[in-house]
């Protein structure tokens, strides 16, 4: 039996539909990854390459595919011609050869340039911060500060931020081999992987304040689509406040249900696994000399994150209830084990963590 197919009019208007439904997904008012839409002068330079090599590779495209079009046109096979045969021609070999090599040529210097503009050390003001990159969460070291916060990196307007990017030799939870992740805020800065027992240099800066998001470009594990950052860019001023928020800490407890959670938080003996503190903490401030060895997140200030778990959920009651019953439940992949809460334990703890500001 024959299954009749589509006329070819209605595969071709089907064919169209579904490229123009394609390109149009990719349209957005606010895409906050775009790198073409560069947010600081490191971005800036790439796109600045961008926007002078992207038109030459159309064009020399256009013109290719042109050319070729036109032979398989013009010298297709036709019944009782016979094609013609010849041995190379050097005059045409040599242009053809000596052309594409000019245009690299061409394309180098300005490449080379940008290269070296954007992997030179700043001068100035800079901002020293070094990224430690975890499955599946990203830890944030301010060494002149003297500060640790994790997922949320906050930074100064105007002012270059040189990032050392370091990859854990191991993982802090169940010491196996760290893996290589890639650091990643596309209208700040481009790519720079991270790899384990290695050092790399990657500078940004924003002009404008702003949240930039970024992602985790290397495939890294079960929850690599799930290792999201966030850049919170902030005026001097405000950078500063935070700043001194972070070191002055949480307040004691003064309600009775925040201050069970602090001590279940600190001391809680649970089924399936230690207290939150043994891998947690809720001091921000360091020794440069002795950097913080927790096995996750540091949570000072976490009432005042907008997200957590590696920037996926919105910080609020509704999202971390969920996420502190089954961590794995709600992110593929995730460490934190369930340590088997009571959802008595889980009010108290949310309790508390919402009063870390």
């Amino acid at each position: 039996m024959k299954i009749p197919t589509a006329p070819r009019g209605r595969k071709a208007v089907a064919l169209l539909l579904a490229g123009v439904a394609i390109v149009a997904s990719a349209c957005a008012e606010d895409a906050p990854q775009d790198a073409l839409r560069p947010e600081g002068p490191f971005a800036q330079k790439a796109d600045d390459l961008w926007n002078l090599v992207f038109p030459i590779a159309v064009v020399i495209f256009f013109i290719v595919q042109g050319l070729l079009i036109y032979a398989l046109v013009r010298y297709r096979h036709r019944p009782g011609r016979e094609a013609a045969q010849f041995h190379g021609n050097t005059k045409l070999e040599v242009l053809l050869t000596a052309i594409p090599a000019l245009i690299l040529a061409g394309i180098a210097v300005p490449t080379v340039r940008t290269i070296f503009d954007i992997t030179n050390e700043p001068t100035g003001d800079v901002l020293d911060v070094t990224v430690v990159a975890h499955q599946f969460w990203w830890e944030y070291r301010y060494p002149d500060l003297g500060i640790v916060t994790a997922n949320e990196l906050h930074i100064p307007t105007g002012r270059p931020v040189r990032v050392r990017l370091e990859g854990a030799p191991v993982d802090r939870v169940d010491n196996s081999a760290e893996v290589i992740h890639s650091f990643w805020v596309p209208r700040l800065a481009g790519k720079q992987d991270v790899v384990p027992g290695r050092v790399n240099l990657i500078t940004l800066q924003a002009d404008e304040p702003g949240t930039y998001l970024g992602q985790c470009a290397e495939f890294c594990g079960l929850a690599h689509a799930e290792m999201r950052l966030r850049v919170i860019a902030e005026d001097p001023g405000n950078f500063d406040e935070w700043v001194q928020d972070m070191k002055d800490g949480a307040a004691e407890p003064s309600e009775a249900l925040v201050a069970e959670g602090q001590k279940l938080f600190a001391e809680g003996q649970f089924p399936n696994g230690p207290p939150c503190s043994a891998c947690h903490a809720v001091e921000a401030t360091y020794e440069p000399e002795n950097p913080p060895a927790q096995a996750g997140p540091n949570l000072a200030n976490f009432a005042n994150r907008e997200t957590f778990a590696g920037a996926i959920f919105k910080n609020t009651a509704e999202q971390l209830r969920p996420w502190l019953r089954n961590p794995s439940e709600v992110k593929e992949g995730a460490k934190m084990p369930a340590v088997g809460l009571t959802e008595e334990e889980i009010d108290s703890l949310i309790a508390y963590l919402q009063s870390l500001d």
